[in-house]
């Protein structure tokens, strides 16, 4: 009981700083290009992961190369797909849009863990991730209508962005259950860091930029927000998440992701004065409805038991 407990508490804890982390990025978006973003985020959070490395002792991290591979495979899912398809997403669209988006986890963790895991689903929660794809189509399509063009594409990305969160939510349950959940968050976060500063750098040699690398530093509201986004939202997102994935199911993991809309979307409009529309406040009860219907009108017995294994 206490381990389900801690497992909770870490999921939503991991739930305020993702519903935050939305309006950091925006900041940091002000000052920076996407790429640079992503690399300085992944630098702080591989140079806190590695001050953690050495307190704790190298031998935390004792893996062969085949389990890095095992690793890196999760990871071009989360971080580097994950963050990328968001990033640039929020460049086109505002953070409470993206958090509403965000709120569609639960419904492809369930879909995807059906496809992959072999598990079954209830007319009821058929019923509501019907509901819920009707909110995001409903959103899209009023984007759509209203000439939002660039606000269509990031809507898009920020979906794509939440596909790969759920793929991650249902492949990272079995490698939670064979390595130690600080080998898994230190093999995560160094990828990203490689991935992303080698996109960002190589960009920066083809253009001639790279003196612009290094000035977001220059502003310090770049750099609370990225010191914010590369330990709380890179790094320690990683492992609360993938600690709570140890302890309890994937889908019911995925369901705090909604916390996380509900805090992206107030902080948005209070602290970015970005606005809301009707059609927004529709979509979003849609797409909560139907998150909260599929995780528990008639949750499929088959999940508990496979996901468990």
């Amino acid at each position: 009981m206490n381990e389900k407990r801690n497992a909770y508490i870490a999921a939503i804890i991991y739930a305020f700083i993702i519903g935050l982390s939305f309006m950091f990025v925006k900041v940091t978006l002000s000052v920076a290009t996407p790429l640079d973003t992503l690399a300085h985020r992944f630098t702080i959070a591989w140079i806190a992961a590695t001050v953690l490395l050495l307190k704790k002792g190298l031998n935390k991290v004792n893996v062969t190369k085949k389990d890095v591979l095992r690793i890196a495979l999760l990871a071009i899912l989360y971080p580097t797909l994950f963050f990328s398809f968001q990033v640039f997403g929020l460049v086109h669209t505002s953070s409470s849009e993206a958090g509403i988006i965000q709120a569609t986890i639960p419904i492809f963790t369930l879909i995807l863990a059906s496809i992959i895991l072999k598990e079954t689903t209830t007319s009821s929660q058929k019923i509501a991730v019907s509901l819920s794809v009707f909110g995001v189509i409903s959103i899209m399509y009023m984007n759509g209508a209203g000439g939002t063009k660039a606000s269509l594409v990031g809507t898009g990305l920020i979906l794509l962005s939440a596909l790969t969160s759920s793929l991650y939510n249902v492949f990272a349950r079995q490698l939670t259950q064979r390595y130690s959940l600080f080998t898994i968050t230190y093999i995560m976060t160094l990828f990203g860091f490689i991935a992303f500063n080698g996109v960002a750098l190589t960009t920066h040699v083809i253009n001639g930029t790279v003196r612009q690398y290094m000035q977001p530093f220059g502003h310090w509201d770049f750099v609370l927000a990225i010191l914010y986004l590369g330990i709380l939202s890179s790094l320690g997102t990683s492992y609360l998440s993938n600690y709570a994935l140890s302890k309890i199911d994937a889908s019911k993991m995925s369901v705090f992701s909604n916390f996380a809309t509900l805090i992206t979307i107030v902080a948005g409009v209070i602290f970015l004065k970005e606005e809301f529309h009707l059609y927004h406040i529709a979509g979003s009860i849609m797409i909560i409805l139907g998150v909260v219907g599929t995780n528990y009108l008639g949750t499929s017995r088959n999940l508990s038991k496979k996901t468990s294994r």
